[in-house]
């Protein structure tokens, strides 16, 4: 069976020396509980920067706009319907937003705004998604 590859989005907003992270809700089948860098799958024919935006809305009520490349990671999965091992390559983008109020979807149980010392501690205890921890250490 050929290997199936994936892209995936995420953007890093930061307010006031504070990153927006949400909480995966706690009956998810993937990283249930742990905190992620907001985004998701980029649809076939879709270019990355729409569904950026579009992940970023859908999952947090936020308009965005995308300032930079932040990082890129592979983080490899087993998709859930199909049960195919996918090799994702994740594009982490720096964005701003007008932080209006976020109204999360129901694949997260919360948000937080965290500070980048709060991050790194988060890191270390391993509330992150592999995705996240491997975006967030450029060490």
């Amino acid at each position: 069976m050929a290997t199936m590859w994936g892209l995936t989005v995420r953007g890093i907003c930061e307010n006031n020396g504070k990153v927006l992270l949400l909480k995966i809700r706690s009956k998810s089948s993937h990283d249930a509980g742990k905190w992620e860098i907001p985004g998701g799958k980029v649809k076939k024919c879709e270019y990355f920067d729409d569904a950026l935006k579009r992940e970023y809305l859908e999952e947090t009520g936020l308009d965005i706009d995308i300032e930079s490349l932040y990082n890129v990671v592979r983080n490899d999965y087993t998709a859930c319907k199909t049960s195919e091992e996918v090799k994702s390559i994740q594009l982490i983008m720096k964005v701003t937003c007008d932080i209006d109020e976020i109204k999360i979807s129901e694949e997260h149980d919360g948000y937080g705004w965290f500070g980048w010392d709060e991050v790194e501690k988060m890191i270390a205890e391993g509330l992150l998604t592999p995705a996240a921890q491997k975006a967030f250490n450029l060490k």
